[in-house]
C-alpha cells in the first residue's frame, strides 16, 4: 500500500506540475486508445459552501484501455480559472485528499477510481467571483502506457449557501384582517466570511393550511435592500407561512422554517 501511495503521489505531482505550467489554456492530450468515459462530481449534486465549514465530496473517474488501467496514474483536480489578473492561473485549485484514490476494476479494460476532496470556504474559493462553474481536469493511463488527459472532463456548480427567514404578524390575527409577512434572503460571502443580503431576487411566498401537507405559492416578491422581503395578505385560515428561493447559478436554494399563524 505504501508503494502504491508513493507512485500515486508522484503521478499526481506530475499532473499538477503540467497543469500549473500550461495553466488554464492547456489542451487535451491523448496517446493511444485510453479513454475517460465518465466523471461524476459530488454524486451529481452541486457543491454548496457556507462561511465556515469545509465541504467533503468525491470525484469518480471511469477510464478504459484495451490493456487495462493503471490505477496509480488516474488523477483528477478541480479548478475554476482563469484568473482575472493572471489569465493562465487556474485561480482556485482543489486536489484529492489522498491521490491514490479508491479504485474498482470492472473488467479487463475498465476501472473507476474515486477520490475524496475537501473545499474550505475560507481558502479554496479565493473570492466571490469563483461561485458558479468549476471544471475537472482528469487523466488516466493504460497498462501499456497509453495516456489521456482532459482539461474539462466534467463540470460542477460551486455555490454560495443561502439562508431565508420569515415572520408573519400579528399573531394571532382575526379572519379577513391583514397579515404582514416579512423576512430576508442572505448568502455566504467568501470574502468577509459573513452572510450578506441578496437583492433583486424573486422569492415565493408559500402557505400550508393547518392539517394539510402541501404548500401553495401565494405570490412572488422581489428582495429589496439587504435582501429584505415584505408583503401583505388577508388572513383566511390557520396555517404556516414560509419563503422559498429557487437559487441561481451561483447561489443555493433556500427555504425558511415556516411561521405558524392562528387565525381567529
Amino acid at each position: 500500500m505504501r508503494q502504491r501511495s508513493t507512485v500515486a503521489a508522484v503521478a499526481g505531482a506530475l499532473v499538477l506540475s503540467a497543469f500549473a505550467v500550461s495553466g488554464a489554456a492547456q489542451a487535451d492530450e491523448a496517446v493511444g486508445d485510453t479513454k475517460i468515459t465518465k466523471v461524476v462530481v459530488n454524486g451529481g449534486s452541486d457543491i454548496v459552501l457556507g462561511t465556515t465549514n469545509p465541504k467533503t465530496f468525491t470525484i469518480a473517474v471511469t477510464a478504459t484501455d484495451d490493456s487495462g488501467i493503471k490505477e496509480d496514474y488516474t488523477f483528477p483536480v478541480l479548478w475554476h480559472g482563469p484568473g482575472q489578473v493572471m489569465p493562465d492561473d487556474p485561480y482556485g485549485l482543489v486536489v484529492p485528499d489522498d491521490v491514490s484514490g479508491d479504485c474498482v476494476v470492472h473488467n479487463a479494460t475498465t476501472t473507476t477510481c474515486t477520490f475524496t476532496l475537501t473545499m474550505n470556504p475560507r481558502i479554496d474559493p479565493q473570492d466571490n467571483t469563483t461561485a458558479g462553474t468549476w471544471k475537472v481536469r482528469a487523466s488516466a493511463s493504460g497498462n501499456d502506457w497509453d495516456y489521456v488527459g482532459k482539461d474539462v472532463a466534467a463540470t460542477v456548480q460551486v455555490k454560495r449557501y443561502a439562508k431565508l427567514t420569515v415572520n408573519a404578524s400579528p399573531e394571532p390575527v382575526k379572519k379577513g384582517k391583514t397579515l404582514t409577512v416579512s423576512g430576508s434572503l442572505t448568502r455566504a460571502d467568501w470574502e468577509t466570511y459573513k452572510y450578506a443580503g441578496y437583492t433583486g431576487q424573486p422569492v415565493k411566498l408559500q402557505f400550508r393550511k393547518k392539517g394539510t401537507s402541501t404548500y401553495t405559492t401565494v405570490k412572488t416578491v422581489t428582495t429589496g435592500t439587504g435582501g429584505a422581503l415584505k408583503t401583505t395578505v388577508k388572513a383566511a385560515a390557520d396555517g404556516y407561512w414560509r419563503w422559498s428561493f429557487a437559487g441561481t447559478s451561483t447561489t443555493s436554494t433556500a427555504t425558511a422554517t415556516a411561521d405558524s399563524v392562528d387565525v381567529q
